[in-house]
């Protein structure tokens, strides 16, 4: 795969393995959670969900039985790792690419998600758009990011106040928009397959969903639910508290 492409083809393997059936450990305790209460799925309601930049379907797994799925993800293996899954409800995975027209009836979902994906991809504002076309009137769109205010690769960082005994988070950069190449494996050098991160600062996610079409209802911010042990633990327990790990979105089809 070409180091420049910004699916995730290339690593889509070491992902699967990572996110397994039930997802990684945020996606268990915090990500999936949340997205499920911002989605607001009323039982006995119709649930049509197209879940943008799926990768192996993780969310799929965890949604009630009755509700229809679609999962699209431009990268393959990925595509096939959702395949794979046993699931016990409607499914269905594309191979397509998130930020272009997809061959699926306009205004045929009830609900959407970008799952900790919009981060990785250079365009967020097509996804957006995609969103809002296959969305039915009203419909609700579910977006989480790493929180672009704190959680910046190369950018941001923890350090120790040692005379206050407090760790805090250091920002370097945060309104410039910033391509960043994002090692999988840093100890493999140049041989280590790479993704792309793209930081944007928040005003511009709320100014995509703006010109996409879409009201934000809410916005939360999701801290880490780990616990440190030792000497440290206080200070470092205390800064995950206060600093958020993840951010998100619900944003309503106007």
């Amino acid at each position: 795969m070409h180091k420049n492409s910004t699916d995730w083809e290339n690593v889509g393997k070491w992902y699967n393995q990572i996110v397994g059936t039930h997802g990684h450990h945020y996606h268990q305790s915090i990500v999936i959670p949340g997205v499920l209460k911002l989605l607001n799925l009323v039982e006995g309601k119709t649930v049509n969900l197209l879940d943008l930049a799926c990768g192996q379907g993780v969310l799929s797994r965890h949604l009630p039985a009755a509700a229809s799925y679609v999962g699209v993800d431009a990268a393959a293996q990925l595509i096939k790792a959702a395949q794979s899954y046993q699931h016990k409800r409607p499914c269905k995975f594309v191979h397509a690419d998130v930020i272009k027209p997809l061959a699926l009836p306009p205004e045929s979902f009830s609900h959407a998600t970008l799952i900790l994906a919009a981060q990785n991809i250079e365009f967020p504002l097509k996804v957006f758009e995609n969103a809002f076309k296959y969305l039915q009137s009203k419909g609700t769109f579910v977006v989480v990011i790493n929180h672009p205010c704190f959680r910046i690769p190369r950018q941001s960082s923890w350090q120790v106040d040692q005379a206050n005994k407090m760790q805090f988070r250091r920002i370097n950069r945060y309104m410039s928009n910033m391509k960043i190449p994002i090692q999988t494996h840093p100890s493999q050098g140049q041989n280590s397959p790479q993704t792309w991160s793209f930081h944007h600062p928040l005003m511009d996610y709320s100014r995509w969903l703006h010109e996409a079409g879409f009201v934000i209802n809410l916005i939360e911010e999701w801290c880490s639910d780990k616990t440190s042990e030792g000497g440290a633990a206080k200070m470092e327990n205390r800064s995950r508290e206060e600093i958020p790990m993840f951010m998100a979105i619900a944003a309503c089809k106007r």
